[in-house]
């Protein structure tokens, strides 16, 4: 008895609305929103040669991710304050920490061969030197972890809520299907040729590899090693080379527009790179010029004495 009371309040047209209600208003969202990017597509004043649906989703995808850029270039000034700021500090430091965790072994008469003198001062320097850099990353508001999380964060919600709109645009029917690019022969289907799919993977291993072209062959061992000490590049690197052929399998199987979508994006990304790294380089090459200079200043001043006549 209490079971059927139970089953007829569930039928209740009050449960049924609550029950209903958050994914007819979703249903309803992305309509609306699909509708508008129709809409906008024949609205935009394009010669007829030019396909309007792919290219209102080229032009909304750069929109978008010039609309993200300052959350990126914020990252990008943190991530710079890390190696214009802190890191040259620890260098300065090492030197001195190292020689007084040595006078403090001396001082206190510690024994032992001389594997162990060494490993237990390596140990001694690297937590000093740890203890250091969070300090000076919390002075200068610069630690790394918000500054490599929150840019790909703030872009999730758009990337996937775009991705989702164009395929629920790519389901049948829809003008999508009439509509060819490149080598898509509908943006309601996938690439059959596979050319967009291997492009963005490509672009994708681009992204993640492309951080190392900038570089030269010092900054570049540099790099390795203050990577493999914090156990960053061992374990983020192949997840990102992983995703990238992950990525190519998904895009075989999409519509082609949102492949076309993901291939903007990606290519977007990767010229966002280059850019901000060929500027991080100008601005490396003139601290070291300024640096140089500094710290030799008879080469810009000679002394008298050494000048000939």
């Amino acid at each position: 008895m209490f079971a059927l009371h139970k089953a007829r309040l569930r039928t209740h047209p009050l449960y049924s609305n609550q029950s209903t209600r958050k994914p007819a208003a979703r249903r309803f969202f992305f309509q609306a929103v699909g509708n508008g990017f129709l809409d906008l597509a024949l609205a935009l004043p394009l010669p007829p040669s030019i396909p309007p649906y792919s290219t209102t989703i080229i032009i909304a995808t750069i929109v978008s991710r010039f609309a993200l850029l300052p959350i990126t270039l914020w990252g990008n000034r943190r991530m710079q304050r890390v190696q214009e700021v802190v890191d040259p500090e620890i260098l300065k430091l090492r030197p001195l920490l190292a020689k007084r965790i040595f006078n403090d072994m001396q001082a206190a008469r510690i024994r032992g061969d001389k594997e162990y003198l060494k490993k237990y001062h390596s140990e001694k320097l690297f937590k000093e030197l740890t203890a250091h850099r969070k300090a000076l990353l919390k002075e200068h508001r610069c630690s790394p972890l918000p500054s490599m999380i929150i840019p790909p964060l703030s872009q999730l919600p758009v990337f996937m809520g775009f991705t989702v709109l164009l395929n629920r645009l790519s389901t049948d029917p829809t003008p999508f299907d009439s509509e060819s690019f490149l080598t898509l022969t509908s943006l309601a289907h996938a690439d059959p040729t596979m050319v967009l799919p291997l492009a963005l993977g490509f672009i994708t291993m681009a992204n993640v590899e492309s951080r190392n072209w900038f570089m030269n062959a010092a900054e570049r061992e540099r790099q390795q090693t203050l990577e493999s000490q914090r156990h960053i590049g061992n374990l983020v690197k192949p997840i990102l080379r992983g995703l990238s052929v992950v990525r190519i399998v998904v895009a075989a199987l999409t519509p082609g527009s949102v492949t076309l979508y993901w291939v903007t994006s990606a290519t977007f990304g990767l010229v966002q790179t280059w850019v901000m790294d060929w500027v991080d380089m100008r601005k490396r090459h003139e601290l070291v010029v300024r640096l140089n200079s500094k710290g030799s200043p008879d080469k810009l001043h000679p002394a008298k004495g050494n000048s000939r006549p």
